[in-house]
């Protein structure tokens, strides 16, 4: 068994409002091996994306993040800033939902990702540009010689997540989070994406964090899912686990709403009711080995 790579335990984000504070992320706690994949699944607002900025250590300053994030042996939120960019980039990396925002529109693709090199190695600009060519051409980015001089507009939109892609794995590495990266594109364009993560995941025996709202996309990813409702994980198993003996009404709800080719296209896709959020919270009980929920009783 991989050893652990990331470890999550009573992960907590507030963030302060007018009324008090909001609890965006509440004891959260998973693992993630060395070369192991977890899917993070759950609507808008659940807390997935700041638990992931939680762990880059992204957050606004004025978020309040207590708990344990510990990568590779290191306690993340001890470490100095310094020490923390050091490991953005290089031992974590992180794919955003939509590049047109996180990449920026007045400078050329290729400087941006030679940018991403130099800033954790001792390469000249010549060595950055050529290692530049060759990750994008390993990203499957046709003529990369052309496309490093081009803008993140002159991309289409699965070029340019790609060269998301590029840039997160320009580094190798050790974990790659990736929060929503197929959202915004076609069917089509979001398969490739996803066998290209996968491809480049063996490749580099890369772990990584799957963030999505669909558990469909998910399920072609990641080894074990955890499925966050309000803040918390509600449930959580091997994928096989998630989908033969969902336990949570949410994770129920979340199956029943991935289409099928039995889904008519004038048939109204399930949708996911609203849980009644408590203001104490049920302990998650494992139900069987390495399956975890938040249930009243046993199912």
């Amino acid at each position: 068994m991989n050893k652990s790579l990331l470890q999550v335990k009573n992960l907590n984000v507030t963030f302060p409002t007018q009324t008090g504070e909001v609890a965006a992320v509440r004891d959260v706690s998973f693992d993630i091996p060395e070369s192991g994949t977890l899917g993070l699944v759950g609507e808008s607002g659940s807390g997935k994306s700041a638990t992931a900025l939680a762990i880059m250590r992204l957050l606004p300053p004025q978020a309040r993040v207590s708990g344990l994030l510990r990568f590779a042996g290191r306690d993340l939120l001890s470490l100095p800033e310094h020490a923390m960019r050091g490991i953005r980039g290089a031992g974590i990396s992180m794919i955003f939902q939509d590049p047109m925002t996180a990449l920026n529109p007045v400078m050329r693709v290729g400087d941006q990702v030679a940018e991403a090199i130099r800033a954790h190695r001792q390469l000249s600009r010549a060595e950055a540009r050529q290692r530049t060519v060759d990750v994008l051409r390993e990203v499957a980015i046709p003529d990369p010689e052309q496309r490093a001089r081009d803008y993140p507009h002159q991309l289409s939109g699965g070029q340019r997540q790609r060269v998301m892609i590029a840039m997160a794995l320009v580094n190798h590495p050790q974990l790659l989070i990736a929060d929503e990266p197929t959202t915004a594109l076609d069917v089509t364009i979001q398969a490739q994406i996803l066998e290209l993560l996968g491809s480049l995941r063996e490749k580099y025996r890369l772990a990584m964090l799957f963030i999505s709202h669909d558990l469909g996309v998910v399920s072609r990813v990641a080894d074990h899912v955890a499925v966050m409702y309000g803040g918390e994980i509600v449930e959580m198993a091997t994928v096989e686990g998630i989908f033969k003996s969902p336990a949570h009404a949410y994770t129920h709800g979340l199956i029943g709403a991935i289409p099928t080719l039995r889904t008519s296209r004038s048939q109204p896709l399930a949708t996911v009711e609203k849980q009644p959020r408590r203001e104490h919270s049920i302990p998650l009980l494992e139900l069987a080995p390495g399956h975890w929920a938040r249930i009243e009783k046993h199912l």
